[in-house]
């Protein structure tokens, strides 16, 4: 069967954020369209504080989490900003159902998992039809994970220190092999 989930994994810092952009600008540079969110994290004096999230089509950003955000869920040191999760993380994943070729997401993990909306936006992603390209947390036990991991149309990829250089390059095969099928009509 035609993979058309391609997820990437690994532990915090592998990589896995740099192989997706990568896999991304290699697919716009074919004239693809890809659109959905991504979201990195940002140190102050060396240490991580929080993680900001953009929208791919606008470059939207905004805060997934911050060590000072005074309200949300709190996951770990940080407080997931709800408001910005919903208003640009899962909004950028529903415009990109409807309006591109692939849909990005980084990433489906812990504190991405306190909103619903972004829930109700991978879900519908996840059966769309189109090609989804994203990460997901490499431990969290979650039903929405599973049920993404376990999909017949759905291929994980660990990222590890040895093959973090290259495996982008096996995720653009892929995903220009499956969009090559769905565009030819």
């Amino acid at each position: 069967m035609q993979k058309r989930l391609l997820f990437i994994t690994g532990s915090p810092g592998s990589g896995k954020t740099t192989v997706l952009l990568k896999t991304v600008e290699a697919l716009k540079a074919r004239g693809y369209s890809v659109g959905g969110m991504v979201s990195r994290e940002v140190r102050a004096q060396g240490t991580r504080v929080g993680f900001e999230i953009s929208d791919l089509s606008t470059s939207r950003k905004g805060w997934l989490a911050h060590v000072n955000q005074k309200y949300g869920p709190r996951v770990s040191k940080y407080r997931v900003n709800l408001e910005d999760l919903n208003s640009i993380g899962a909004d950028a994943i529903m415009k990109a159902v409807e309006n591109f070729d692939i849909v990005a997401m980084d990433e489906i993990g812990p504190m991405e998992l306190h909103s619903e909306r972004f829930k109700e936006a991978v879900k519908k992603a996840v059966v769309s039809g189109k090609l989804v390209i994203g990460t997901v947390h490499w431990r969290v036990r979650d039903k929405l994970i599973e049920e993404v991991k376990t999909r017949e149309d759905a291929e994980i990829y660990r990222v590890t220190y040895e093959n973090r250089g290259n495996l982008h390059e096996i995720l653009i095969e892929k995903a220009v092999e499956f969009l090559a099928k769905t565009t030819k009509g």
